[in-house]
This record gives structure tokens, C-alpha cells and sequence, in this order.
């Protein structure tokens, strides 16, 4: 009888430990068992998921139209959401930023430094992309960690 009594308590504790879903109304607090740091990183239920979706696609359609789509988007939807506003300036910044680095590699391919700026440029610029468009996704606000801050 004692093993009877045991084998459903872990096989329940194992279903929290995984992340398994929860049924509805037996959910736990949102800081339960979960240091600071993570409480803090638990933004997503905050924001809308269309806010998440635009800031979304400023980070992501910045990688093919550069700094044209964060702008056109950012113009049109900062009224709208504060999250939006955000990242869309965060991405219009960031975006200006390398196009002023691709000028300026540019210009070093006469002294043969270019050659190596402008591909490492693009790299950073496809890469900081992608990880900001997850970030917005999950409704984590992302800041770009080579910026300059034209828009504020």
C-alpha cells in the first residue's frame, strides 16, 4: 500500500519539473520556484501579441530593406504600443548604425581593411537581427549591444 501512495506524488512532481502544461486552474504563482532574474525575463504575458508580432517584424524585415521597414513601421505603429515604440526604435538605430559602418568599410576598401569590415559587418547585422526578432517575439524587449542611440 505504502508504493501505491508514492508512485503518483513523483510521477506529478516530474510533470512541474519538465514544464509540462498544467491543467487551467492549477496553475502555480508566477514566482513560485523561479530566482529574480527569471521573474524579471517573464515579460511576455504583458505584452499584446500583436504588439510582440510588429516589433517582431521590425527586427526581422530589417535584415532584407535595412533601415526602410523599422522606420515605415515604427512611424506608423509607435502610438499604438509602447513595446512597439521601443523596438522599433531600437531597430531604426541600430539599422543606421550599420549603414554607416557598410560607408565606412566602404571607404577602407581602398586601404584593404574593408575588405575584411564589410563581410563582418554583415554577419553582425544578420545575427543581432535574428536574435532581436526572437526576442521581440517572446515579448522580451532587446537592445542592440553596438548602437548608436540617434532616436531616443
Amino acid at each position: 500500500m505504502a508504493e501505491e501512495k508514492e508512485t503518483p506524488e513523483p510521477a506529478e512532481e516530474s510533470a512541474g519539473e519538465t514544464g509540462a502544461e498544467q491543467p487551467a486552474g492549477t496553475e502555480e504563482p508566477a514566482g513560485a520556484e523561479q530566482p529574480e532574474g527569471v521573474q524579471e525575463a517573464q515579460a511576455p504575458k504583458e505584452v499584446s501579441k500583436d504588439a510582440r508580432m510588429w516589433a517582431m517584424l521590425c527586427h526581422l524585415l530589417a535584415i532584407f530593406t535595412s533601415f526602410i521597414a523599422p522606420l515605415i513601421i515604427w512611424l506608423v505603429k509607435k502610438e499604438e504600443d509602447p513595446f512597439i515604440d521601443n523596438q522599433g526604435k531600437e531597430a531604426l538605430n541600430f539599422q543606421i548604425t550599420v549603414a554607416i559602418a557598410i560607408v565606412v568599410s566602404w571607404l577602407l576598401c581602398f586601404a584593404c581593411i574593408g575588405f575584411v569590415l564589410l563581410p563582418l559587418v554583415g554577419i553582425a547585422d544578420i545575427v543581432f537581427c535574428i536574435m532581436a526578432t526572437v526576442k521581440a517575439n517572446k515579448g522580451i524587449a532587446y537592445r542592440y549591444p553596438v548602437s548608436i542611440r540617434f532616436i531616443k
